[in-house]
């Protein structure tokens, strides 16, 4: 059976992460999450004072990107692969409120972007691999056999974070979440390097009414589909 890539984009908590992870274990293929990859510079960013409420260092970023080492690993008893930086395993610490703040800025640095857009590249060399973000389809991979582009209301997707965020004990309220997501969609939208946008051949998606189950389904028998040559 011959290995095609798969590239899932779309706005912020969307499930992009959740079906794209589904999808990967069910056909045996490579997953990478390329939110991670972009959480884990912001929170080296904030470990060393580059980015904060009240300033950010892009100058002193550019430079310190040569010292920024990420690399995903897997252990027997984990679900998924978990992101180290730099020998570290962040895969919780990336996770808050606090991170999900400062990605989009720093996601919209060039240099930032082609450093892990070249990273992302190489690993999705040999096919056979699942990668979500914003700019897989248009950007990272714009030949990928299949091209999902997953759409929600501002709301639903606020709902579904407050929810996460509460279970993992975070102390946030849902007016917080609503209003992370909604400039995180302005900032991936309006940024000049790579802009969250559907790609022409991407098929959309909108799960605002869909439980996970059946958002798996959907883009499973995309997948088949491609597989298999019938579209």
């Amino acid at each position: 059976m011959r290995k095609i890539t798969i590239a899932i984009d779309g706005y912020s908590s969307t499930g992009k992460s959740t079906v794209a992870k589904q999808l990967a274990d069910y056909l045996g293929y490579v997953y990478v999450d390329t939110g991670a990859m972009y959480r884990a510079v912001t929170l080296f960013a904030m470990e060393n004072d580059i980015i904060s409420k009240d300033h950010f260092n892009v100058k002193e970023l550019k430079s310190a990107l040569p010292s920024i080492d990420l690399k995903f690993k897997k252990a027997d008893n984990w679900k998924k692969a978990h992101i180290f930086l730099n020998g570290k395993d962040v895969e919780n610490s990336i996770r808050n409120l606090n991170v999900s703040e400062f990605v989009s800025p720093i996601a919209t640095i060039h240099e930032v972007r082609h450093k892990l857009v070249s990273q992302q590249q190489q690993m999705g060399e040999e096919k056979g691999v699942v990668m979500d973000g914003r700019d897989i389809g248009t950007v990272v991979f714009p030949n990928a056999e299949l091209k999902i582009f997953m759409n929600a209301s501002a709301q639903e997707r606020a709902q579904r974070r407050y929810k996460e965020l509460i279970e993992r004990g975070e102390n946030v309220t849902y007016n917080s979440v609503l209003k992370n997501i909604q400039e995180r969609d302005h900032l991936d939208t309006t940024r000049q390097d790579s802009p969250l946008v559907k790609a022409i051949d991407a098929i959309e998606i909108d799960n605002s009414e869909m439980n996970i189950e059946d958002q798996f389904h959907t883009v499973l028998q995309l997948a088949q589909d491609r597989i298999a040559g019938r579209v």
